[in-house]
């Protein structure tokens, strides 16, 4: 008679619950599984295979395969499957408890559950409907624990994410150790996870969480302007059926987690769509400068130190001219920023409007902005963070470079602040007059100025020397030492210390880059840019034409044919000013309706680059992205696609033959690319600091700040040069009345009233 045995010492030997064996003689056991078949060969493995059944000990399986199979190739064989995984080893008590199929699951998710370590307690926040989730997890084998007695894992369930109440379960949870799994079970969408660990190395807290969350529910700020926090919230939905479903699905993770499996789903928000049973998990990871787990202090000892600029890597040339990674290199890095709920970015589109080659790029709300109603939050041709580009590639980067710029340069609390007046704090101070650049006479009205509503257009409150707000650390390149800015001016959304909105922050000079010298690159760009924009915009003067396909690749050309199909008509203007770099503006209007004198839904990008071809190409991208607004416009002025009172004046009214500087001065010839000094810096380094010393060179001051974030990564900086102009109407003396008399466009500086009324709008 064949001995079974077996006991704590002897275990029983046989293939994992989740394979069963099949012996084709001659040829191989196959093992047949979920997850596919393996295929093991060997001498006497076809006759050693049946006997693997789990009901043997060694002994048991050495007198069972005599004499067929020699003891020692027994012993050989069954350390070889065990060490490849396949032959696991139990007691009889376990074989005799088990139930098989829940014993497979367990060995395809390579865990051994044969003992549930500890309880879950179930706890609500709010009213939610838990869908029976103690019973759920007690028929599932779950142990829960009663009231008063310790428990491994707490399982809250929530009807909102964000529910503030989440904030106490997460300190206490910190405060004891116990970690915690967070679900939603009601909705079309059913939300589990993550496991909050707290004291782990790795795993982010509740607050982690709700800080992404919060920044994807922008819409909801007038609602939360008008009534306060506990106003925001949705009606509660689903059926039983869904949360029964979203129940089981939080009972299976309180398993796999008693029984010690650990995944990547772990640390995810897990959602399913109820409406079409599509699944995703969401990543989250821990954002290092969290207040409550993490280091606070990081954001404001970045800023302490001195902001060094470094060649630190090689270069590559791509169409928007030297950068340290190529596009994809940088979509690669940084794409797991991009998620609709633990990412900083909900999602990168095509802006599906006008012909692919436009190449524009949409990536969610303008965090720059602060919509208080909901003129606001339609108000803008910014209201999305957007990219452009020769190809899509490119725009999509760019999308989520301008995004991830916004979202560093908002104010988020762990920013370095002194508090102090202009007048205390001494000479390292930077009057906030210099760089935002209102007229004395722009304050008189700026209640005329305001009333329209413009987001771009408002007019601070002057300046007070002697009144008490936060200033922050900005590094001087031009000192070589930290000097003072207004908080308030350097990040989006500071809050008002002094009950009076003097300062206003803006994106001009903001900039992300694939280094810190290649972000400090683009910002500088960007000043010298808008600065040149400002000074044609405002003098209205006429500017030499730009031949658009003289040295070009073919690509432009293509582009030109793209607005011709549209009905309309592509040229470019030189605006470059007294700082050397090439700045163009590409326009374009509609020529189907110029005859008829309506509207020619004029719009126009500009570009600057040290190389004027990437110049004129950035000129030609931007233009394409500020197109898709006007392509559904009618003859009768509606069909735009945006609200902007300034931009839907324009469309509507400016024409090329009655503003005259819009076109080409036909006094002097077209310029090509091969007419400017090609810049011969070779890495951006070098760059940047031939076009800082040029600025400089017109006394002008350059600063930076660092504005990457730890959880980010990304690098991002604010350049500040005061004195150079926004394209923004900011008409105090300096720049815009005197650089055009001295390039000679102008016999005499243009009188504050005959500025163009026009404000730039984008």
């Amino acid at each position: 008679m064949t001995r079974r045995g077996g006991n704590e010492r002897t275990p029983l030997i046989g293939f994992k619950r989740h394979l069963r064996p099949e012996v084709i003689p001659g040829d191989a056991v196959y093992l047949m599984s979920e997850h596919g078949v393996t295929a093991v060969r060997g001498p006497h493995l076809a006759a050693l295979a049946p006997l693997l059944d789990g009901t043997r000990d060694l002994a048991a399986l050495l007198d069972a395969a005599a004499p067929d199979v020699p003891p020692a190739r027994v012993a050989q064989i069954v350390g070889q499957l065990t060490r490849c995984g396949l032959l696991d080893h139990r007691t009889p008590q376990d074989s005799a408890a088990e139930d098989s199929a829940a014993r497979a699951y367990w060995d395809l998710a390579a865990t051994d559950a044969s003992g549930t370590k500890g309880a879950v307690r179930v706890v609500t926040v709010g009213d939610p409907d838990d869908g029976g989730l103690a019973a759920a997890c007690r028929r599932a084998g779950v142990p829960v624990a009663r009231p008063g007695l310790p428990a491994a894992l707490d399982l809250v369930v929530c009807a909102d994410y964000l529910d503030p109440r989440l904030s106490d379960v997460d300190a206490a949870r910190r405060a004891d150790g116990r970690p915690w799994l967070l679900a939603k079970l009601c909705g079309t969408t059913l939300w589990v996870g993550p496991v909050f660990r707290p004291g782990a190395e790795t795993g982010a807290c509740w607050n982690c969480l709700a800080h992404r969350l919060r920044a994807h529910r922008s819409a909801e700020a007038p609602v939360r302007v008008a009534h306060g926090e506990a106003a925001v919230g949705v009606p509660h939905a689903g059926l039983p059926a869904t949360v029964a479903l979203g129940a089981q699905i939080a009972t299976l993770e309180c398993a796999k987690w008693l029984a010690g499996h650990r995944g990547k789903e772990h640390d995810s928000v897990i959602t399913l769509d109820t409406l079409n049973l599509s699944s995703r998990a969401h990543p989250l990871t821990r954002r290092p400068q969290c207040p409550q787990c993490g280091d606070s202090s990081l954001m404001a000892r970045q800023s302490a130190r001195p902001v060094v600029l470094a060649e630190r890597h090689r270069t590559v040339r791509t169409s928007g001219g030297q950068r340290a990674l190529s596009p994809q290199a940088m979509l690669d890095r940084y794409r797991h920023l991009v998620d609709p709920i633990t990412g900083v970015v909900k999602e990168i589109r095509r802006d599906t409007r006008g012909p692919d080659l436009l190449n524009v790029y949409r990536a969610g709300h303008n965090l720059a902005l602060n919509p208080r109603h909901m003129t606001e939050l339609n108000a803008s041709l910014r209201q999305e963070s957007s990219g452009k580009g020769r190809t899509p590639l490119d725009a999509q980067v760019g999308a989520l470079c301008e995004a991830v710029e916004r979202i560093s340069g908002r104010w988020q609390g762990d920013e370095a602040v002194v508090r102090g007046s202009l007048r205390t704090l001494g000479p390292d101070t930077v009057h906030p007059g210099d760089c935002q650049l209102w007229h004395e006479r722009q304050f008189a009205e700026r209640a005329r100025w305001n009333a329209g509503g413009h987001p771009f257009h408002q007019v601070a409150e002057p300046f007070e020397v002697d009144a008490e707000l936060d200033w922050s650390p900005v590094w001087s390149l031009t000192r070589e030492r930290h000097v003072l800015f207004p908080t308030a001016l350097l990040y989006y959304h500071a809050p008002d210390t002094v009950g009076r909105r003097m300062v206003r922050a803006d994106s001009n000079g903001c900039a992300a880059g694939s280094t810190l010298e290649d972000a400090a690159l683009q910002g500088l760009l960007e000043l010298v840019e808008r600065d040149a924009v400002a000074l044609w915009w405002y003098n209205r003067t006429r500017q030499p034409g730009v031949e658009l396909t003289a040295s070009d690749d073919g690509w432009t050309a293509d582009v030109l044919q793209a607005h011709r199909e549209l009905n309309r008509e592509v040229w470019a203007l030189d605006l470059s000013s007294d700082l050397g770099v090439p700045v163009f503006a590409a326009l374009s209007r509609r020529t189907d309706r110029a005859a008829r004198n309506t509207a020619e839904d004029i719009v126009f990008g500009f570009g600057a680059h040290p190389d004027p071809a990437i110049a004129l190409s950035r000129a030609v991208t931007e233009l394409n992205q500020m197109l898709p607004p006007v392509l559904g416009s009618r003859p009768d002025g509606t069909g735009y696609a945006c609200a902007d009172p300034v931009a839907l004046h324009w469309w509507r009214t400016a024409s090329r033959d009655r503003m005259p500087y819009l076109a080409p001065d036909p006094r002097v010839p077209s310029r090509t690319p091969l007419d400017y000094r090609r810049s011969a810096a070779g890495c951006l380094l070098e760059e940047f600091h031939n076009l800082r010393r040029t600025v400089e060179n017109k006394g002008l001051e350059v600063c930076i700040l660092d504005q990457t974030r730890p959880d980010l990564g990304l690098p991002v900086v604010r350049i500040l040069v005061p004195g150079l102009r926004h394209f923004w109407p900011r008409f105090a003396p300096g720049r815009i009345f005197d650089v055009p008399v001295s390039l000679g466009r102008l016999a005499e500086p243009t009188p504050y009233r005959e500025l163009n009324p026009i404000p730039l709008f984008v």
